[in-house]
């Protein structure tokens, strides 16, 4: 057995030491690469069939991304006790990973490739998303697999009003900017990004920086792919019959212009499969039985080549649509709040034929939702989901889990709306908001950005600004031109070369995200797009704000209310009780919920008013700061012969000694008061150090103050102006009982 070869090489990025390795692990993969950036280590590896697969017209290409919760030193929360389907940062994680490689794979390539990074270490201190991207387009670079790369990837964050390329995780809380791009040497191919209202000068800026340090990062996977790269595998695209193009478009002459300029969808789609079929019907009539379905595919093939070349011809050369609008024209839009009876709130957003539905839900802060991931998040107060039923595009199809599409769908949405939310110390609710697509005709994650803001100002939350989402397209040509499409359409996403989408309020962006088709896009094309967008933004913000500009002033009805309350955090034990008993009877009594956090705020949740007081009355009980002074209603729960003991509040009793209880002379103390009774007494000291109350019933009988007993105590020189109430009994009076000092010692014992 040979000696295992490792290489690595080694670069200085962000102050960081960032190292890849390839040779020690996983040797029967077509290329393994392990990336190390601190103490975060991923294994990238990537596999090829050695044959096309049969029967596809796409690129078969699947990138997971393994979250292994041993990397943080975690024990997965499951019952089994083990990693099962990806988290939702998985997923996303892997979207982000797939979609700069993609475009770097030769034309007409049909074999599958099978990305895998998996999580060996993860020191919460370096992002491992730019990361997984790395390790992929290395591990792919050192392959045998044709790859137009490598790519390099970098965060970028905006700190105290500078950019900063890898911030630390930890330094990222404090970011207006989590920016992701991705590019090789000479093109940015993949931009995320969340932000607070940035400008789009800022935002160019940074992914301008991010991709100088993408540079060096490719710079530093061609010098492992010197050391340890292999001869790529031959490919030769499949020919392309030119000669069966030209027939079939000299037959059609000017039929597939007229059957795709028409505003509607379905009406065009019907259009061009109608001659599609023709056209399939007249180039086979002629072909033997056993050749009609090789024939078929060949004409199919031609057919949508044809219309790709006549889409993007009609706008490059005339700045005409399919759809008769121009390069900038955004269309028409219909807008409407609190369709939907009994929801917390709702947005219905249309623009052409793409159709969103926002329902907004509002929920207590025990409904937030709990991450059990890598990342340094453990909960989460704001959660978009978004839907795409197959009726949305009039398909058939089988309905499931949400695919990989949804949820990136959501997180782009939900992304886009976090700089507007209202802090937790303002609005203590979770918020759930669910985009139903039911209509789709492109750009149908920006209508669930417009439905979202329409839901949330209509159930009422106090977000800062109105956000807006718009999709920008674009078309290139070989011979250097170029034309940017504001606000793309299904097919105009299919057959051009960028999809761009940017959401911000009337002062700043907060959502982008950009993929491309092509081999990168230059700084030229970005800057335009920036500045499209920014226009479709305003004018469809003008169109909503037309129906609601602000949040309603009241929350539904139907809407839990929360009351807040502060507790000393030292309370918190008594108000959850052994084993949660106390919290859970004041929930099951008034059927409000209540969630308490570590530093002693108090959330009571429940649309029912009275119920909402009475829990709150019973919390304030439980929780009160007693101090001299204070009168309570109690009942005796334990006489001796000095005096009575009476429960205060939950967890708390006091002692009314028995010169204390009556205005006259009492010589046994149940002849004045028993077991059960309740009595109305004052609190007259409080024991510094043990906490022991002493109480008065007969300071309330004579109408004495708190300020007379300090009055009395300080001219006695006693503290707390309570001594005759205190457990230790008193030399006067003769209230020191038949038994004498021994009985002075027992209160000790409580």
């Amino acid at each position: 057995m040979s000696e295992r070869q490792v290489h690595a090489v080694s670069a200085e990025i962000a102050g960081r030491t960032l190292t890849l390795e390839t040779g020690r692990l996983a040797e029967q993969a077509d290329g393994a690469v392990t990336v190390r950036y601190g103490d975060t280590v991923l294994l990238a590896t990537v596999v090829a069939s050695k044959e096309p697969r049969p029967g596809v017209d796409f690129f078969p290409l699947t990138v997971d991304y393994e979250e292994k919760m041993y990397a943080a030193g975690k024990i997965p929360g499951s019952f089994f006790k083990r990693e099962g389907k990806p988290t939702e940062n998985a997923i996303l994680t892997a979207r982000l990973t797939d979609r700069p490689l993609r475009p770097l794979f030769p034309e007409g390539y049909r074999n599958e490739v099978q990305v895998i990074v998996t999580t060996f270490s993860i020191d919460m201190v370096n992002d491992p998303g730019p990361l997984a991207i790395i390790g992929a387009s290395a591990a792919l670079a050192i392959s045998d697999i044709p790859f137009l790369g490598p790519v390099g990837a970098v965060q970028v964050g905006y700190i105290d009003g500078q950019l900063q390329v890898n911030p630390t995780m930890s330094d990222m809380v404090n970011s207006r900017l989590d920016l992701v791009v991705a590019g090789t040497r000479d093109a940015v191919l993949m931009v995320e990004a969340g932000a607070k209202e940035l400008s789009e000068e800022v935002m160019l800026e940074a992914v301008i920086q991010g991709h100088a340090v993408c540079k060096q990062l490719c710079d530093l996977q061609n010098e492992l792919v010197r050391l340890a790269g292999r001869p790529k595998r031959e490919f030769t695209p499949p020919p392309v019959d030119t000669s069966l193009e030209q027939a079939i478009a000299a037959w059609m002459g000017n039929r597939l212009y007229e059957a795709i300029t028409d505003s509607n969808k379905t009406i065009r789609d019907q259009q061009t499969q109608a001659l599609k079929q023709e056209v399939i019907a007249h180039f086979t009539a002629d072909e033997p039985e056993e050749e009609v379905a090789a024939r078929t595919a060949a004409v199919s093939e031609a057919f949508e080549n044809l219309l790709y070349e006549q889409v993007r011809r009609m706008i490059l050369d005339s700045g005409e649509r399919v759809d008769g609008r121009g390069p900038k024209d955004i269309r028409p839009i219909s807008v409407e709040v609190g369709l939907i009876p009994r929801v917390h709130g709702s947005g219905l957003f249309t623009r052409g034929q793409t159709q969103v539905l926002t329902i907004a839900t509002l929920g207590s802060p025990g409904d937030e939702q709990r991450l059990d991931d890598l990342g340094i998040e453990t909960t989460k107060r704001y959660i978009h989901h978004y839907n795409f039923p197959p009726f949305s595009t009039g398909e058939v199809k089988r309905l499931g889990s949400p695919r990989r599409r949804d949820i990136g769908h959501g997180a782009l949405a939900e992304r886009s709306l976090l700089a507007v939310l209202p802090p937790k110390e303002e609005f203590a609710y979770t918020m759930r908001l669910v985009s139903e697509t039911l209509s789709s005709n492109g750009s149908s994650s920006m209508a669930s950005v417009c439905g979202s803001t329409l839901a949330l100002m209509d159930a009422g939350v106090p977000i800062k600004a109105p956000v807006a989402g718009v999709a920008m397209g674009l078309i290139t040509a070989s011979d250097g031109r170029w034309r940017v499409l504001t606000d793309i359409q299904g097919i105009e996403d299919h057959l051009g070369d960028m999809d761009f989408k940017v959401a911000g309020t009337a002062d700043g962006i907060t959502g982008l995200q950009m993929d491309i088709k092509t081999t990168g896009i230059t700084y030229d094309i970005m800057r335009e797009a920036f500045a499209q967008t920014r226009e479709g933004r305003l004018y469809i913000l003008d169109k909503m704000n037309a129906v609601i500009n602000a949040p309603r002033r009241e929350m539904s009805p139907y809407a839990p209310r929360i009351i807040t309350l502060q507790i000393n955090p030292d309370k918190i034990g008594a108000l959850i009780g052994p084993g949660g008993k106390t919290i859970r009877g004041i929930t099951e009594a008034t059927g409000a919920q209540i969630d308490v956090e570590d530093d002693g705020r108090v959330f009571v949740s429940t649309a029912d008013g009275e119920a909402a007081q009475q829990a709150v009355a019973m919390i304030e009980a439980l929780t009160r700061e007693i101090k001299v002074g204070d009168i309570f209603l109690g009942k005796v729960v334990r006489i001796m012969p000095f005096g009575a003991f009476v429960n205060l509040v939950p967890g708390k009793d006091g002692m009314v000694h028995v010169s204390e209880l009556d205005v006259s002379r009492v010589e046994n103390v149940e002849d004045v008061v028993k077991m059960g009774d309740e009595i109305n007494v004052m609190v007259i000291g409080i024991e510094p150090g043990t906490g022991k109350v002493s109480l008065s019933r007969r300071a309330l009988l004579t109408g004495e103050t708190a300020e007379d007993r300090r009055a009395a105590g300080a001219g006695r020189g006693l503290r707390d102006g309570g001594a005759r109430g205190s457990d230790r009994g008193s030399r006067g009076d003769g209230d020191r009982g038949p038994r004498g000092d021994g009985d002075r010692q027992r209160p000790r014992r409580r």
